[in-house]
């Protein structure tokens, strides 16, 4: 039976109300970033990486530009113990890069952390130890005293351990599960914490909050977090800093509140990868302030090249609606939207091309290295005409005129109909070219030639059934002229309701294209051409536009 009465809420409400983070619109900086890709995302792997691999992935953070990078577990993985001594020892770390090691709060623990941190030239030591209520009561069987205690032990050796070994060492505390801790509680254990290793501005330690199991809507976690953040001793001398999971799916939401309510730092990983249903996602958070002109100081303009990378190495594939980095979150598929954002772009590039504005498309797809031929406008039997004629200019400079792009649209439509299938844009400029280009089913044009006499005189030759025949006519103009000659021979209208031409590219030697539709039911019939003489482009447009009314009487 799917009974829910046998769950009940787990979280506590701080005992004051902590709500002035609603006051806040947006997260108005990047927070400091430390990726837990090598120790939460490795440890949620079927098959965890290599050496090999945690090398390549740890260059890849680097190159990023994360300056704080969580290793591993050493004392506790000789795996992960070998890999922190081959940064070390091969000095791999830069400069400007923090590794971070984690440890239980534990006297042996701790101890063999110190020796495989050895040599580092910076490192954070992470200790800590689960406070909540389920924790204690359920897996430990001890009192709040003795819990606390076990934090305070743990930082009293930490420090101690630190004042003996040469380096650069800082800490952090995590009363682990703190979501389903008392925030009373939570915040005794880390002032008694901070109490022991007393931060100073030169030296801050950091207090890392984790969303262990998510067991909250996010506005309650802001709340926990801005209780804690109003009320930690030292406050101006530590970092106060979040480590959500994503149980509930609200992950990115924890993070960002918990932002507002006063936190620092965020550590999490490249897409969300970790246990369950894994860790913030910290590209996702950071693309967020990205998309409200606010610097994340993370690199990721080659999202491609990121996810590809982030795939092989860790055997996860991501989600094709992952945000920002899906292969599909770009893509219009409905007409409408393609409509839009092909108007946008316009709009845009003649009104304000300093700010991004697009209907449908929250950032610039080439702002993380994705294209519009291939990740944006996409054409199937949902699309619609706007769609169709994005991707004929974005691709191949042909803007179709806007009566022309219903009939367009149609064909393309039906085409995917029948086959099920996305429509390429090679494939749409196919369908455009058999359509309208060169489509002579009944008549060619074969030759036409001009005077100005009142006007323009034309003879044109005209090859049917394999015969020709030459056709007087006169107009205002040549194409009119012409158009006249149809209509003479074939003893039908052939009235222009549509004339539009433009170069396709630049230069002396460039080809012309003209559309041409000619009156014919309620939609009309529709050519181009395709020269360097504009003139016989027209003729060219004009005489498959005929050929369509003929055939589809």
């Amino acid at each position: 039976m799917f009974d829910y009465r046998q769950y009940q809420r787990g979280y506590f409400m701080p005992p004051v109300s902590c709500m002035d983070w609603t006051k806040k619109e947006y997260v108005d900086k990047a927070p400091v970033w430390c990726s837990v890709d090598l120790r939460d995302g490795n440890q949620a792997l079927v098959e965890p990486m290599s050496l090999e691999q945690k090398l390549e992935f740890f260059k890849l953070l680097v190159a990023v530009g994360f300056k704080e990078i969580e290793v591993g577990f050493p004392a506790a993985s000789e795996t992960e113990y070998e890999f922190l001594r081959t940064l070390i020892e091969k000095d791999m770390i830069p400069d400007d890069v923090t590794i971070q090691v984690l440890t239980q709060a534990r006297e042996h623990i701790i101890k063999k952390t110190f020796e495989a941190v050895k040599g580092a030239p910076r490192a954070v030591v992470h200790v800590y130890n689960s406070t909540s209520l389920a924790q204690r009561e359920q897996v430990f069987r001890k009192s709040k005293e003795e819990i606390k205690q076990i934090a305070v032990d743990g930082a009293k050796l930490l420090k101690e351990l630190a004042e003996k070994e040469e380096g650069n060492f800082a800490f952090e505390y995590s009363p682990e599960s703190f979501t389903g801790t008392e925030p009373e509680y939570a915040l005794e254990v880390c002032n008694a914490v901070l109490d022991v290793w007393e931060p100073t501005a030169d030296n801050k330690a950091i207090i890392n909050l984790p969303a262990t199991v998510e067991m909250s809507m996010p506005h309650v976690f802001a709340s926990q977090v801005e209780y804690m953040s109003k009320n930690l001793h030292f406050r101006d001398n530590v970092v106060l800093s979040l480590h959500p999971h994503n149980d509930r799916g609200t992950g990115v939401a924890d993070a960002e509140l918990g932002l507002l309510a006063g936190a620092d730092r965020i550590e999490g990983t490249l897409f969300g990868n970790g246990e369950r249903t894994g860790n913030v996602d910290i590209i996702t958070l950071a693309m967020n302030m990205y998309a409200q002109g606010v610097n994340p100081e993370l690199d990721l303009s080659n999202m491609p090249k990121l996810a590809e990378t982030f795939e092989r190495l860790t055997k996860m594939k991501i989600h094709e609606r992952h945000p920002y980095c899906g292969k599909l979150v770009f893509a219009a598929f409905s007409g409408s939207h393609q409509d839009a954002i092909s108007k946008g772009m316009h709009y845009r590039v003649e009104k304000d091309p300093a700010h991004w504005t697009v209907p449908y498309l929250p950032i610039n797809p080439e702002d993380v290295g994705r294209t519009y031929d291939s990740d944006v406008i996409r054409i199937n039997s949902q699309s619609g005409k706007g769609g169709v004629a994005y991707v004929l200019e974005h691709n191949y400079g042909m803007i179709i005129p806007k009566k022309m792009r219903e009939d367009l649209g149609y064909a393309v439509k039906d085409i995917s109909d029948v086959q099920h299938k996305e429509i390429a844009p090679d494939e749409v400029l196919e369908i455009f070219e058999k359509r309208y280009k060169k489509f002579t089913p009944v008549f060619k044009i074969t030759e036409v030639h001009f005077k100005q006499v009142d006007g323009i005189q034309t003879v044109v030759t005209i090859e049917q059934d394999g015969k020709k025949v030459e056709i007087e006519a006169s107009g205002n103009g040549r194409l009119d002229a012409v158009s006249n000659a149809l209509a003479k021979h074939f003893n039908k209208p052939c009235e222009i309701m549509c004339y539009e031409e433009h170069a396709l590219k630049d230069g002396s030697d460039s080809s012309a294209i003209a559309y041409v539709g000619i009156e014919h039911g309620a939609k009309g019939s529709f050519g181009i051409g395709i020269d360097h003489d504009i003139i016989r482009a027209s003729i060219d447009a004009l005489e498959s536009a005929m050929n369509r009314s003929l055939i589809e009487e």
